[in-house]
């Protein structure tokens, strides 16, 4: 899987390069091109350790992080950007302010989220995953009513920004993103063996002398890390990191999550760079490959639910 991933990121990097190798200009052209790769790292590493992780805590493999709300929270600050103060502004609201005031946002509301209902009398994961659908369901539709009023050129800057794509990605932020990805990715591996454990139920593994609610807040944190850096980085990917969980599971028909976490960071790194080579270089459909990603994620999240008949 690794090497099938390298060969695509060096197919992204070199084929159909249009400046020929022994020009000057071949050179800033590749390195214009490791942006877009060392995104697909990020989102991929992020997506794919944070959704195994999320699963194996809630102990579910059908539901995914984005039920916590992070894509329909960042929906709803892009597109208040643009509705209150105008597109000159919603246009200059980049840069490493910006990214950071998104992902803190986005941690503080989870983990006001956990700190709620994980804790005292409430310490249920049930119920904070339905108040974490209803929040992202009322932030939707707070977004839709917004986008209803802005002017068709405000609505088409904002739809660039609303779509997931490596694109969108700033090299700016790599300084502050890769390091705080590889810290948190070398957490979630060195808890592994608790998530061993916790993937069998609260009862079994509090019997086992596992701390279960301290366990499951602290996986609650780095999952909310890894997925508010890649919801800001790259944009909403809501079914990316399901797909890739369900094939690593395929792929490593394993309990223990030191073989299933570099599986899925190695899947996720294969489909991105996979399907962006292909859409961009077989079928020159560019802008197409996140909204594929998703309704082929979408479809499998679909015959999962159907033929296991529960969530």
């Amino acid at each position: 899987m690794i090497a099938l991933g390298l060969l695509s990121s060096y197919g992204l990097l070199v084929y159909n390069n249009p400046v020929p190798v022994d020009s000057p200009s071949f050179i800033p052209v590749v390195q214009r091109r490791i942006v877009a790769v060392i995104a697909m790292i990020i989102a991929a590493t992020c997506q794919s350790l944070a959704t195994v992780a999320f699963q194996s805590v809630t102990n579910n493999r059908v539901i995914t992080p984005s039920l916590l709300g992070f894509e329909a929270l960042y929906t709803t600050i892009q597109t208040s950007a643009i509705f209150l103060f105008g597109a000159t502004a919603f246009i200059g609201f980049s840069g490493i302010g910006s990214f950071l005031f998104q992902v803190i946002l986005m941690v503080l509301m989870c983990l006001i989220l956990y700190g709620w209902l994980l804790s005292g009398r409430y310490g249920n994961l049930q119920l904070m995953l339905l108040v974490g659908i209803i929040i992202g369901t009322g932030l939707r539709s707070l977004s839709t009513f917004m986008r209803k009023l802005l002017a068709p050129s405000e609505f088409d800057i904002l739809q660039a920004r609303l779509f997931g794509s490596v694109n969108n990605a700033d090299p700016e932020y790599f300084p502050i993103v890769i390091p705080i990805v590889i810290i948190v990715a070398l957490l979630l591996l060195l808890f592994s063996r608790r998530l061993n454990v916790m993937s069998l139920g609260k009862d079994i593994s509090s019997s086992l002398g596992i701390n279960h609610q301290f366990s499951v807040i602290y996986t609650l944190v780095l999952v909310a890390i890894l997925m508010s850096i890649s919801t800001a980085l790259v944009g909403p990917l809501t079914f990316f990191g399901f797909l890739v969980a369900t094939m690593s599971y395929q792929l490593a028909p394993t309990y223990d999550h030191r073989y299933i976490f570099p599986m899925a960071l190695a899947t996720g790194f294969l489909i991105l760079t996979g399907a962006y080579f292909i859409m961009n270089h077989v079928f020159n459909a560019q802008g197409v490959v996140s909204i594929i990603i998703e309704i082929v994620g979408g479809v499998s999240f679909l015959i999962i639910v159907l033929r296991r008949k529960t969530l």
